[in-house]
């Protein structure tokens, strides 16, 4: 792993100043919001903005890559970023900030595919599921680090909006300055989402209600901490937690995957998730049940993204497995623009605690869901092929499901060269006494 950090280290350290800058932004509008006295309707409505811009540059980036290049694209996208960020206390209006968050989605998500595509391009069949999980290091860090950032200056000042625009507009220098030449870039188009719902329901419900879940705990979870009172630090650290869990409990989960039923481990981190959710509403706000809850929920729905696409590429051939991840990241995008929404409209009906009654009955969702596709599909009957899992990010792209590809592609022949070596030097003998 140390050898993979060294030979793309300006990459990681790159996309470390962009996810803390990311994470920056996100609690940041939240608080300011509550700040400025905006609606909860409308902090849901600019939280939601952020997913809808980032959906549209996933559509949209791959074309403007093949037009004029990944180098451009990454400082076009950049600059962007940096003047938006720059804007946001200058423009303190809900539709300002709409748009803003639009714009802001959609460069954020084109940066990332232009940075995975190098990603790829620098990992071989040797140290692609190293690279991926360094990634997945970086990015958690990232955000995590930008939590704590939030406390050192006044929020309501503009001295923390330029913070995120310093930190973002350093993150392409060590980038550009160490890119070679472009990478052959192909992006495959998203499995449709009627043929991806034939291939795997469950999937493709989850990754939907998953989308509501990632959305409220990126942008929803500080406003909620200012409706329940707590100071800006508690809020960092509450956010914080949840992704520190969420990076901890990700390779358990993943090994855990690869041991035993896929379906069983869904319906286990789901409703063990939803549970916590409903811990906290019922201690009424009490900090520690804050904290405990949303390292659990963390801690269980983002390996839950990498979970749910290995599951379903176990009943794909590997030509199809891109697509799928793609089109399952698509419904995923859906979830997260609608998430912010529907979480809004249950603050205003029931308070604060419906961001906990919101979590619950999506992640519960999400395992009941599971446990009635296990009386509709027999896995222990139909063939299917168990795919190694994968780290992924729930903030990844189509580029890095393609990554994701390649690796679930090295894992399966590294398996299949396995055992023909050991049938290779099984005794005949022995064959014949059994």
């Amino acid at each position: 792993m140390i050898q993979v950090f060294s030979a793309s280290w300006a990459l990681f350290l790159g996309m470390f100043l962009l996810m803390v800058g990311n994470g920056l932004q996100g609690t940041l509008l939240g608080l300011r919001a509550e700040a400025e006295g905006f609606s909860t309707f409308e902090t849901s409505v600019v939280m939601s903005a952020y997913f809808l811009g980032f959906l549209g540059g996933s559509q949209y980036t791959p074309k403007l890559i093949g037009r004029v290049g990944h180098v451009r694209v990454f400082a076009a996208l950049g600059s962007m970023i940096s003047a938006v960020l720059i804007l946001y206390p200058a423009l303190a209006e809900p539709w300002a900030w709409t748009i803003g968050r639009v714009i802001i989605g959609f460069c954020f998500c084109g940066v990332y595919i232009t940075a995975e595509s190098w990603l790829n391009d620098a990992s071989d069949n040797a140290n692609r599921g190293q690279a991926l999980s360094i990634y997945m290091i970086v990015q958690m860090a990232g955000i995590v680090a930008a939590q704590y950032i939030v406390t050192t200056a006044d929020i309501s000042g503009y001295l923390l909006f330029v913070i995120s625009s310093v930190l973002v507009s350093l993150a392409f220098a060590p980038v550009l300055l160490s890119a070679g030449k472009s990478p052959d870039f192909s992006a495959t188009k998203p499995m449709r989402i009627r043929d991806l719902v034939a291939t795997s329901p469950l999937a493709s419900v989850a990754m939907f209600l998953l989308g509501g879940v990632f959305a409220a705990q990126f942008g929803m979870s500080a406003v909620y901490g200012q409706r329940v009172d707590l100071s800006v630090g508690q809020i960092s650290f509450f956010i914080s937690t949840i992704y520190v869990a969420a990076l901890v409990l990700q390779y358990p989960i993943g090994w855990m995957s690869d041991r035993v039923d896929r379906r069983l481990l869904i319906i286990g981190t789901s409703l063990i998730g939803g549970a916590s959710a409903l811990v906290a509403y019922l201690m009424g706000g009490a900090f520690w049940a804050i904290l405990v809850s949303g390292a659990i929920i963390g801690g269980t729905s983002n390996p839950l993204y990498a979970l749910i696409i290995a599951y379903t590429n176990d009943y794909l051939d590997r030509e199809d497995m891109a697509a799928a991840s793609g089109g399952l990241l698509f419904v995923n995008g859906l979830g997260a623009i609608s998430g912010p929404l529907i979480l809004g409209w249950m603050m205003d009906l029931l308070g604060p605690g419906g961001y906990w009654i919101y979590l619950f009955v999506v992640m519960t969702g999400i395992g009941l869901y599971a446990l009635y596709r296990m009386t509709q599909r027999d896995r222990s009957t139909e063939e299917y092929e168990s795919i190694p899992y994968a780290a992924i990010p729930a903030t990844s792209t189509t580029m890095l499901a393609e990554v994701a590809q390649d690796y679930y592609a090295d894992a399966e022949e590294d398996v299949l060269s396995e055992i023909a070596d050991a049938e290779s030097q099984t005794d005949p003998q022995e064959l014949e006494n059994d």
